[in-house]
């Protein structure tokens, strides 16, 4: 919870000044309508999204599912895209703040005014440094900073609400204030209801919550398919979490809003950003107040923690599955070095300016709490749960208000996002097109019945096979294709023949099993399989039956009719196209012996 809370518990640095900037006096009305929010919108939302979606993939595996083929995978793309905007964005916004906060303490040397991006690039390798040192680690320290900054956090508040009991005339001031600028109490809820998308960012903590699922132990019982106690860890997870959260953000905008002035809270006031701690320094002193930045510091210096334990989770498990990123992809090292090298990019750009990532960061959360709140609506309604169904629908109404609200206001935080978007589908094409050769099967299995079929078809050490599209079925075709075989190839009349025939699958998949049956048709020997390209996996069978058979495979092959460049579009994107020379270059790749190649025949 810790490891999830650090970027959703740091907001509590910038939030109630947040809200109030936004709101004024009926910033804890607004306040009150973001917790309501939380309970009882994105919390059901993301527990169920924590019970289909178990293994940390979230709610875009969700929508994985529901769209398949390449619709499906773009889509997870362009979420991918406003997922890296969201993690990235909170690596090096909270690092930012985090530095905003060491150059505005009372004790912070002279020269240390005015170097915010440098200070916040030595956080961000720190970082870097702490992750590429192991996980466990980043857990335990989270563990420390978080129960530490939530501690302080309470003397603050208390000391607070100590002094509205003994004094109670902020509180009278401000109803005052209230009343004589909003008279009518559904205005005082339209307003709110208008400034609650610039809060929503106090709903981050929600998908990295999900996000570190498989950092939560199994427990007796459980199976991968259905780790139900892991299911439930994460499940009380959240709701610690959103319950501890709310009840933080509520007393932090009352006494935030009662007691310290408005004009500080606009930019250049010495609450901007920073509002508890300015109660810190002025309730309690400047040295519990410098210990308070301290801890603050820590915090939202490893927020970033959290994001990154996001990224680490995703990227591996969607970009090298597409075959949409490298194989080292699935590797924590060099991946933590990709991510930092391109925050520090991110904060050159930006030049370490809070305000300027702000727009981009809630862009980010709040299409990825959309995207959770429709995932699970669907699911819902697929499952025949009528009021449920009706309940997410309405969740998803608000988000997608939310969202629309925040774009239209600004603006940039899409353009930004659009950057991820563009950045993270150009790579990924560009990846998959440079290994569309690579022999993409994850495993080959050949049934009994394939075996006998090879066996006793081979003659001589060899095992003639000629490629058939499943297509056309008849005895005919397959007379057909025979003749023409020896014809242009000059088989041998009285040599065996075996047919092999690939079903195209998902052909965005970029690999998969592949399972091989022997059958008979129309008398005919048949190798059958299914697969997500057919050159690649005829090439993989080949090797297979030359590895387990003990016989040198000959594949026959007509040449494709079609322009060149439009069969290549279509191996790359359809898993069908130019197939001899394509399955050829596959073998080459895969087996640079040539003695030990299977043959290409083609005519």
């Amino acid at each position: 919870m810790c490891l999830s809370g650090l970027d959703y518990f740091s907001t509590l640095g910038y939030q109630p000044a947040i809200a109030a900037l936004a709101a004024g006096a009926l910033a804890p009305l607004a306040t009150l309508m973001l917790v309501a929010v939380t309970l009882g919108a994105a919390l059901p939302v993301y527990r169920r999204v924590a019970s289909e979606s178990p293994h940390g993939q979230g709610s875009i595996s969700m929508l994985e599912r529901l769209l398949p083929h390449w619709k499906g995978k773009l889509f997870v793309l362009v979420l991918l895209g406003f997922a890296a905007t969201d993690f990235m964005i909170t690596i090096t916004l909270s690092s930012a703040d985090a530095s905003a906060h060491i150059i505005e303490n009372p004790f912070t040397p002279e020269g240390f005014h005015g170097q915010q991006i440098i200070i916040t690039l030595v956080l961000i390798l720190l970082l870097g440094a702490l992750f590429l040192r192991g996980f466990h680690e980043v857990i335990w320290l989270a563990v420390g900073l978080v129960a530490t900054y939530l501690l302080l956090n309470i003397v603050v508040i208390a000391a607070a609400v100590a002094s509205l009991v003994r004094e109670p005339a902020p509180v009278e001031n401000w109803w005052l204030n209230l009343t004589a600028t909003h008279s009518n109490p559904w205005m005082m809820i339209a307003v709110a209801l208008m400034v609650f998308p610039k809060l929503a960012l106090g709903l981050s903590g929600f998908e990295t919550g999900v996000a570190v699922m498989p950092q939560i132990r199994h427990t007796p019982g459980d199976t991968e398919a259905n780790p139900r106690g892991r299911i439930a860890g994460a499940k009380k997870l959240l709701m610690t979490a959103a319950v501890t959260m709310s009840v933080f953000l509520v007393f932090s905008s009352v006494v935030t809003t009662l007691l310290i002035p408005a004009p500080e809270f606009q930019p250049g006031g010495a609450a901007n950003g920073r509002a508890l701690s300015f109660l810190a320094h002025a309730m309690l002193g400047d040295g519990f107040g410098s210990v308070y930045d301290l801890s603050t510091i820590l915090i939202l210096w490893f927020a970033g923690a959290s994001a990154l334990a996001g990224m680490l989770n995703l990227i591996p498990r969607y970009l090298p599955r597409f075959g949409m990123a490298p194989e080292w992809a699935r590797a924590n090292r060099p991946l933590v070095l990709v991510l930092i090298g391109i925050a520090v990019v991110i904060t050159i750009a930006f030049e370490a300016s809070v305000d300027a990532q702000g727009a981009a960061y809630a862009t980010g959360v709040l299409v990825l709490m959309c995207s959770a709140a429709v995932a699970v609506t669907i699911s819902a309604k697929r499952q025949g749960q009528r009021w449920r169904t009706v309940g997410f629908g309405i969740v998803s109404v608000i988000f997608v208000y939310t969202t629309g609200a925040n774009v239209i206001e600004r603006p940039d935080g899409i353009k930004i996002a659009a950057f991820f978007i563009a950045g993270i589908i150009l790579v990924s094409l560009i990846s998959r097109t440079r290994r569309s050769t690579e022999l993409r099967a994850t495993s080959v299995s050949l049934d009994a019945a394939a075996l006998d079929i090879i066996k006793t078809s081979s003659r001589d050490s060899m095992v003639r096979l000629i490629a058939h599209e499943p297509m056309r079925l008849s005895a005919a075709r397959y007379r057909h294709k025979l003749a023409h075989a020896r014809m242009a190839s000059h088989l041998p009349a009285e040599a065996p023949i075996i047919f092999i025939e690939i079903k195209v699958s998902d052909f965005s998949d970029f690999a998969q099993d592949i399972m091989v049956c022997g059958i008979t048709r129309h008398g005919y020997s048949i190798l059958v399989a299914q697969a997500p390209s057919v050159p690649t996996a005829i090439a993989a069978i080949c090797l297979e039956i030359r590895d387990t058979a003990g016989v040198m495979p000959h594949i026959y092959f007509r040449w494709t009719e079609g322009k060149p460049l439009r069969n290549l579009l279509r191996f790359l994107f359809l898993g069908q196209g130019e197939i001899a020379p394509l399955t050829r270059e596959v073998l080459r790749e895969a087996e640079p012996a040539i003695g030990r190649r299977p043959w290409v025949h083609v005519g």
